[in-house]
């Protein structure tokens, strides 16, 4: 060979080496630790996470060729919470995502592992985050605006229903839903409505307190944004049609599945949202480069099937700005 095709031969291995190893180094297995307060058998939160990783392939993440994610299930269990927490920490993952509920537990786990978290009370965000514009921390993420939305959905229920003066409000015994009770209990005397808390460890502790409350009239039923309830839906719903109690909550599914009125957000948007910023944090950004964002859309899904058993009669104008009626 000669010199000058050999030092040709040499340069062009220097400058090719370094493509190499950046293309092997972008490609290398990255590792998602994926935290769901709730339970797999809920096609809403599976559908939920097939948006997040659908959103994650998009962005050149696709599972096992490039990402591993590691899931757990918590289903409303807040025992569960800490123990997957633990779990996945364990693993080093480069990220982790969480629900809602989960976050303490996290917080508990771990200080230095980037968090992207969804569907979180905004006034729970904000004892982990301290600034939402600039996030302290490992954490950011996704809230539920559950400031505004706790009395926005007792004004929906008196509006439908306006011979309601007591409401029942259920939610899961941790004191992170402490605060929504109190919301709505500050909110509900302005409607001339009584909110009675419902802490629940479970179904009897639901049936018991539904069983109370009914010895007087007039009464109705909202929900925390939690875990528990989610979990819990079904017998809740099956309490409120079995005593004839119009109900306001804030999933679109459980006004599908016979409830009477729910005012929510998008959760599977929001969760496809929070994998935008898991791409950005696989990428380099920290969590305090990304600000925790709010939902600003809320569907109203009016079920009137069940208005028309509950004797309610639906004005023209709640209609018209019903996002969905479903006969």
């Amino acid at each position: 060979m000669r010199r000058r095709d050999l030092i040709k031969a040499i340069a062009g291995s220097a400058i090719a080496w370094p493509l190499a190893a950046r293309a092997q180094l972008s490609e290398r297995m990255r590792r998602i630790g994926l935290l769901m307060s709730t339970a797999q058998t809920d096609p809403q939160e599976t559908s939920s996470v097939a948006a997040f990783v659908q959103t994650l392939g998009k962005a050149g993440w696709i599972p096992g060729r490039n990402v591993t994610i590691d899931y757990r299930w918590g289903a409303g269990e807040p025992s569960r919470y800490q123990k997957y927490a633990q779990e996945l920490v364990g693993l080093a993952p480069d990220v982790i995502f969480a629900k809602g509920a989960c976050i303490p537990a996290l917080a508990h786990a771990t200080s230095t592992i980037p968090v992207v978290f969804a569907a979180l009370s905004d006034f729970v965000a904000e004892t982990y985050v301290g600034s939402f514009a600039q996030p302290r921390g490992n954490m950011t993420g996704f809230t539920t605006n559950e400031t505004t939305l706790v009395g926005k959905r007792l004004e929906i229920l008196k509006e439908i229903s306006p011979r309601t003066t007591r409401v029942l409000f259920i939610r899961g015994a941790r004191p992170e839903t402490r605060t929504q009770f109190q919301l709505a209990a500050e909110f509900g005397p302005s409607l001339g409505l009584a909110v009675i808390d419902c802490p629940a460890d479970n179904d009897s502790d639901i049936e018991s307190a539904v069983a109370s409350f009914i010895r007087e009239p007039d009464g109705g039923i909202t929900i925390a944004y939690d875990a528990f309830n989610i979990v819990h839906g079904g017998k809740i719903t099956e309490l409120a049609e079995l005593h004839r109690l119009p109900a306001v909550y804030f999933y679109r599914s459980f006004a599908v599945n016979g409830g009477l009125v729910s005012y929510g957000f998008d959760q599977a948007k929001q969760f496809g949202d929070a994998a935008g910023y898991v791409d950005r944090i696989l990428k380099g950004e920290k969590p305090g480069d990304l600000p925790v964002q709010a939902p600003t859309k809320f569907d109203l899904v009016i079920n009137l099937k069940t208005a028309k058993a509950l004797g309610l009669t639906i004005t023209r104008d709640f209609l018209l700005v019903a996002d969905e009626v479903i006969e």
